[in-house]
């Protein structure tokens, strides 16, 4: 099945919460039209980019439609009441190995229902993924499947007003908007953190990328700072870096931290990339591990099997995240009755070679 990339040139504001409107009657021009104090006529040139509209009517349209959560229809007029066969998924990254195996999944149930994944792509912004969805949304596809549970207020106002099914995956700590297919990221954490103390390491430091936009990472090091401090604990050093992930990367960010503090006994990384490239640099410099110092990453990419031992790690379940997500979109589609779902999965700590065995 093939993957679309949709790509978007739409500027962004910031907007205030939307009103409460319905989430159940689909959003009209009339709607704009009174919220903007501005003529149907004048919205819609606005909304199509046609005819001489002055700037500051069509900025205090743009900023309504956006408070409303208001996408245009892109379908041909004949279309106009339909769906199309599309699902968007929104991700926030092809290059980080995850997803690809999260689009897999989803390919996989979608194969035979008909219906077709477009796949849109954040790079971990926010204001990037209120784009994405807005240019997807406005070709009324059939539902959307979108990474994580955090999102902008106008982003959420668009899923309210959607009337499509919408999962949230990787992550089920938090309120979903609808449905949602994941793990308990404060679980892992929490559960690294407890068999890393539980093998006799007690100077514990975590590294990270792109810790700013990526919430998941984020709530693995509050699981794990939350177990710490149960066991008398604290984080004694924390190395991040807000670019993306790599095996360079990981080995400088394992130097520097050393370097730093060269009394850690265990390394934690946000993801098994990095990790990969901590543990490299370890076994290039001579340190031994996992006696001198520990190592996990996570996600259970299987790049680790390549490595000359194995790097502890936990699997995301990220092809079956997938699998669940499109399901879901399918069986919405085939019975629009059923209701939302959230879905947990569990993840599995795989500790390798890089943590002592007790």
């Amino acid at each position: 099945m093939a993957l679309t990339v949709l790509k978007s040139s739409r500027g962004d504001r910031t907007v205030t919460k939307p009103p409460g409107i319905d989430p159940k009657r689909t959003l009209t021009l009339r709607d704009v039209s009174e919220a903007s104090g501005v003529s149907e006529m004048t919205v819609s040139r606005v909304l199509r980019n046609r005819g001489d509209v002055s700037p500051s009517t069509r900025e205090r349209v743009l900023e309504a439609a956006r408070v409303l959560g208001y996408v245009p229809n892109k379908i041909a007029g004949g279309l106009a009441s339909q769906r199309v066969n599309l699902v968007g998924v929104i991700i926030p990254s092809l290059s980080n190995m995850v997803f690809p195996e999260v689009m897999t999944g989803i390919s996989e149930v979608l194969e035979n229902t008909g219906l077709q994944p477009v796949v849109g792509v954040t790079n971990y912004s926010p204001e990037r993924e209120e784009t994405v969805l807005y240019e997807m949304l406005s070709w009324r596809p059939s539902g959307i499947i979108i990474a994580g549970l955090e999102h902008t207020q106008p982003a959420r106002a668009m899923m309210a007003q959607a009337g499509i099914p919408i999962v949230e995956i990787m992550d089920i700590d938090g309120q979903p908007m609808d449905s949602a297919v994941g793990i308990s990221h404060y679980r892992a954490g929490r559960q690294m953190a407890e068999a890393i103390v539980a093998s006799g390491y007690r100077k514990i430091a975590f590294l990270g990328t792109q810790m700013a936009g990526d919430f998941r990472a984020r709530k693995r090091l509050q699981g794990m700072e939350e177990a710490l401090r149960r066991a008398g604990l604290d984080l004694v050093d924390r190395e991040f870096y807000s670019g993306g992930s790599a095996l360079l990367k990981g080995r400088e960010m394992t130097a520097a931290i050393l370097a730093r503090n060269p009394d850690v006994d265990f390394l934690y990384y946000s993801n098994d990339m990095i990790g990969a490239g901590g543990l490299l640099y370890c076994r290039d410099t001579g340190i031994d591990v996992p006696g001198k110092v520990g190592l996990a990453g996570f996600n259970g990419l299987e790049l680790l099997d390549g490595l000359p031992v194995r790097l502890a790690t936990m699997d995301a379940c990220r092809m079956e995240v997938g699998r669940r997500a499109a399901q879901i979109i399918a069986g919405r589609n085939a019975s629009p009755d059923l209701g939302p779902e959230v879905v947990e999965l569990f993840p599995t700590l795989q500790p390798g070679d890089t943590i002592r065995q007790r």
